[in-house]
């Protein structure tokens, strides 16, 4: 039986077509509640097509989107939703980027400072609080972000590839930094990758998705312990996962 018990999100039968071109060929998907999960698949598979339409900014042709059993299916708003670029507002200093969510909710600036102060030592930021965003290596922007995306809903993330601009040394620093974060953090996050070391190394569960149209052709289980350190990607039964991903896609 699963350690995780609560199904956060359920994404049950959806396709989506654009024009002719059917893009998600009756995907269902599971987030368990503080559950890491990847979807993997090649690019232009339809994987971000997915998260928009669990974020509600498409609406499925078929199928319903599922959060904590009620039917979200094309409404927007409930779920955190963080692009490959950190999208951070150049003019902002960093506390008023990462408190942007709150303010667009109805906070006021003050109250909104005071919320997000307490997360700036979780998230390894401490001390740039009144830098702007050009002042911040791109590892240190991405935290930002990712910090802006957490306070827009805390239990629910949706991280579409955001390490894949980073040069290898610091993807993989971001990587563990990740783990450590969310470990803090009562959250549940679907990943998006094509990186199969990454999706092994950080995921509980990984989904494996099939060329355009995007269909589930496995769901892998990742029974590697936890925490996680740089040891683990060298153990035999990370490459046996690693061998079965790759045999399958």
């Amino acid at each position: 039986m699963s350690i995780y018990q609560k199904n956060k999100l359920h994404i049950e039968n959806i396709y989506k077509s654009f024009g002719e071109i059917l893009v998600v060929d009756n995907v269902s998907l599971d987030l368990r509640e503080n559950e890491f999960v990847s979807i993997l698949g090649p690019s232009g598979s339809g994987k971000s097509t997915i998260f928009n339409m669990i974020a509600g900014l498409l609406k499925p042709d078929k199928g319903n989107v599922f959060i904590e059993d009620e039917d979200f299916t094309g409404k927007s708003g409930r779920v955190s939703y963080m692009y490959q670029k950190d999208l951070l507002l150049p003019w902002k200093k960093i506390i008023d980027n990462v408190s942007l969510p709150l303010v667009v909710k109805g906070t006021n600036k003050k109250k909104a400072r005071e919320i997000v102060q307490k997360y700036f030592k979780i998230f390894g930021l401490e001390g740039f609080e009144h830098k702007y965003p050009f002042q911040l290596s791109g590892g240190m922007r991405q935290r930002a972000a990712l910090m802006r995306t957490y306070m827009f809903s805390e239990d629910i993330i949706l991280l579409d590839e955001p390490f894949g601009g980073l040069d290898a040394i610091t993807k993989r620093k971001m990587q563990y930094w990740l783990l450590d974060v969310f470990q803090s953090l009562n959250a549940s996050v679907f990943f998006i990758t094509h990186d199969i070391d990454e999706a092994i190394f950080l995921s509980d569960r990984i989904y494996i998705l099939s060329d355009r149209p995007a269909k589930v052709r496995a769901e892998i289980e990742v029974d590697l312990p936890k925490p996680r350190n740089n040891q683990i990607v060298t153990t035999s039964r990370f490459n046996e996962i690693k061998k079965d991903i790759m045999n399958i896609l």
